[in-house]
């Protein structure tokens, strides 16, 4: 395998120390990174909000995708960060809480039962979904720095193969769905 330096263009690092072995950009898509949400969700649903752990997901990636448009380096830029993912989990409640506001004026469809999360829920699902898709797309993508902008350093980079960790999100979706299903089944005895 080859190296490459994904991160190229203006901003990047002139060392080689940035370049990985080549290989193709992959990215989970939001579901796979949804799996640990679900598992999450499945252990505490009245404290961790399953939707702002894939809303907040979503929007980190609104970035890649804007990126990917545009054939912008690095794909994966300031909201694949922690600093980056702090603000979503901000943004994500802020979202949350307008829209909580805008339906008790007018009438919002409340599909799943939005409306009757509380913040709390919701800031704990944003910031798991953030800092969770953080850790993630740092194991598999060369072009990330989640230290910045303090380090350029990816200490995370290749811990997992990429096969290894889409089973591990899909497992973790699988165990979410089996105890969701458990507690619905044991609801129904009571």
């Amino acid at each position: 395998m080859g190296r490459r330096c994904i991160w190229s263009g203006p901003g990047a690092p002139n060392s080689d120390e940035h370049c990985r072995p080549a290989r193709a950009l992959t990215c989970p898509s939001p579901p796979l990174h949804f799996g640990l949400g679900g598992a999450l969700h499945a252990a505490a649903p009245h404290r961790i909000s399953f939707l702002a752990f894939c809303a907040a997901n979503v929007l980190i990636d609104i970035e890649s995708l804007v990126n990917l448009i545009r054939h912008r380096q690095p794909v994966h830029a300031f909201l694949h960060s922690y600093v980056g993912a702090a603000l979503m989990v901000g943004a994500t409640l802020a979202l949350f809480l307008a829209l909580r506001e805008f339906a008790a004026r007018f009438w919002l469809p409340n599909p799943l039962r939005w409306q009757d999360l509380t913040p709390m829920a919701v800031a704990i699902g944003a910031a798991l979904g953030a800092f969770s898709h953080i850790l993630f797309d740092s194991i598999m993508h060369a072009d990330m720095r989640p230290l910045a902008p303090i380090s350029d350093a990816n200490a995370l980079l290749g811990l997992l193969s990429l096969a290894e960790l889409y089973l591990l999100c899909l497992g973790l979706a699988v165990l979410g769905i089996a105890v969701l299903c458990l507690r619905r089944l044991h609801a129904g005895y009571d």
